[in-house]
């Protein structure tokens, strides 16, 4: 087992296991444990009632964080022409055809989110091996492939986040920065929640929202009532 630090024991001495925090409560508590000199980034985990292996149970989707993540996010966009003009004008980081997908494969990445219109993905199907592992393949699902390049990278670069259930029935996603406000960050957790509340499976059965835990890069996970899904900057906490 790996050995903590003496500042992660510390704080680890502060969340009580024995009780579900109430959404706000966990998230003010993230943050005043938040030790670290960076400001570091807040994630929430979910263990879903789902089975990810069949087909009519995984849980994917997008949602637009209102306060956005805290993070700069490049975004590349896969378009020629008008598209891509408006692609830049919209703030992506690099626009191309065959010259982006020339320059990927010789081992460039440093992006964070892809973009394409729909006549570009025959040829971004060349690079599928390297941006699908990535989660940086561009798909119709999460809006990503789109006549409206520049709209996508708006919205991305606003806060648009894509969550996907992992082969655990895992979900992680990001709500923010330890420098946000309690509120705020509640409320991109709320956005995010509504969302993946939506996107249940009809074929999922019996709890779909087992485990909620809210964390920060450095910090001890806080175990937050999953069946808080209303009135969520309320103070309460349930034991």
């Amino acid at each position: 087992m790996a050995k903590r630090s003496k500042a992660y024991r510390q704080t680890a001495d502060q969340v009580d296991r024995t009780r579900l925090y109430g959404p706000l409560e966990a998230v003010k508590l993230a943050k005043e444990l938040s030790k670290s000199k960076m400001d570091e980034t807040v994630e929430v985990a979910m263990r879903l009632g789902v089975d990810p292996r069949k087909a009519d149970q995984m849980v994917r989707g997008t949602v637009n964080l209102p306060h956005g993540t805290g993070k700069t996010v490049r975004v590349i966009a896969f378009a020629v022409g008008d598209k891509a003009a408006q692609a830049e004008a919209a703030g992506a980081d690099a626009v191309g055809s065959d010259d982006l997908i020339e320059r990927i494969q010789g081992g460039w990445l440093d992006f964070d989110a892809a973009v394409a219109t729909p006549d570009q993905m025959a040829k971004v199907g060349r690079i599928a091996r390297i941006l699908g592992p990535r989660g940086l393949m561009p798909n119709p699902k999460s809006g990503t492939v789109t006549p409206d390049v520049a709209k996508a990278v708006t919205e991305i670069k606003g806060g648009k986040i894509d969550f996907r259930v992992d082969k655990q029935a895992n979900l992680h996603l990001v709500i923010g920065k330890a420098s946000f406000d309690a509120e705020k960050l509640v409320e991109n957790y709320a956005a995010a929640l509504d969302e993946i509340l939506r996107a249940k499976p009809s074929a999922a059965k019996g709890r779909y929202l087992k485990k909620v835990v809210v964390s920060t890069t450095m910090g001890r996970g806080i175990p937050v009532d999953p069946s808080r899904t209303r009135n969520l900057l309320a103070e309460d906490a349930t034991v």
